[in-house]
């Protein structure tokens, strides 16, 4: 009897990673996870073995490699932090895909987002288009998979959002709040690219929900779902970023960077595509009306290990 799939997922333990890790577990194949947080808990247990990322030693990263057909990547990070730079973050995936080829994998499925373009004056769009000419250059099966603004349980925007929501009598809007959003659940997400994994045609994929709302709308259906008072206010975008870095210092992180302003602003979190996500956002936030935003996600402390006190009684989340 031939023995299951090796699949490699990065960040397994994570958040995307964790949900297509989840998926193809019940379907009975193996997983192995590449990370670079090898003692943050293992919540697959020995299901799930895990390997350092070795970017620096490529031969080593093949080897970790090694009899798996299909690499899951969601590899990237959302700005840039000490050493780490999004033109770090493109070389070590460009390591990554390098070494799949030497190991002999035969199919690679890409995490990326809406609307990458190499002409992008932002790095993060910028950075994951080069990367997909890459990979589509590589000679690997391939699979893209391009989603919007992902929400789930773990997730860290649309949490924080009902936190602040929840935890201070204003709420700050950039500009007048119409551009356009496009939520789609980290369940849908895992499920399209598992999906793409068992497949063998090259294909880009956009992963975006079926709902489309303002920035506005999306914040006053938060607010009204939790039951907060908060009351908000439009202000420029120079005022806007300069809050999100003053309760960045409250929190101890990065709340909200300009990049990610200038991506929402100019409609980069909308697909021109029919939606192929399924669940919808204004059910599953009244479904989790009562725990969503009740504690702050740290992403310094998530992906950097840095810690976020919230000792005094205004900011704290729990």
């Amino acid at each position: 009897m031939n023995a299951p799939n090796l699949n490699i997922v990065t960040g397994a333990f994570s958040y995307i990673g964790k949900y297509i890790t989840q998926r193809l577990l019940k379907m009975g194949e193996r997983v192995k996870t590449l990370t670079g947080y090898r003692n943050r808990p293992n919540p697959f247990g020995d299901q799930v073995v895990a390997a350092p990322f070795n970017f620096d030693n490529p031969s080593e990263l093949a080897m970790s490699l090694e009899g798996a057909s299909t690499l899951y990547n969601t590899y990237w990070v959302r700005f840039p932090y000490g050493q780490m730079t999004f033109q770090k973050a493109i070389q070590n995936t460009l390591t990554l895909i390098n070494a799949a080829k030497d190991a002999g994998v035969s199919r690679i499925v890409h995490v990326s987002i809406t609307n990458p373009s190499e002409g992008s004056p932002l790095p993060y769009f910028n950075g994951k288009a080069v990367l997909e000419k890459e990979i589509i250059q590589s000679g690997l099966s391939y699979a893209i998979i391009r989603p919007s603004v992902v929400f789930g349980d773990e997730d860290i925007l649309i949490n924080n959002i009902a936190w602040f929501l929840r935890k201070f009598p204003v709420f700050v809007i950039p500009d007048l709040g119409q551009y356009k959003l496009q939520p789609v659940y980290v369940e849908d997400v895992a499920e399209i690219a598992v999906q793409a994994g068992h497949q063998t045609a090259n294909t880009i994929i956009d992963a975006a929900g079926p709902e489309i709302y303002s920035y506005e709308d999306l914040i006053k259906l938060i607010r009204d779902t939790i039951g907060s008072k908060a009351y908000i206010i439009y202000v420029p975008t120079s005022i806007a970023l300069f809050c999100s870095k003053v309760l960045g210092l409250l929190v101890n992180d990065v709340v909200l960077t300009r990049e990610e302003i200038d991506g929402l602003m100019t409609g980069l979190l909308v697909s021109n595509l029919p939606p192929t996500g399924k669940a919808l956002f204004s059910d599953w936030i009244k479904q989790n009306a009562n725990t969503i935003g009740t504690r702050y996600s740290s992403e310094m402390e998530r992906h950097y290990h840095r810690d976020t006190p919230l000792s005094p009684p205004l900011i704290r989340g729990d």
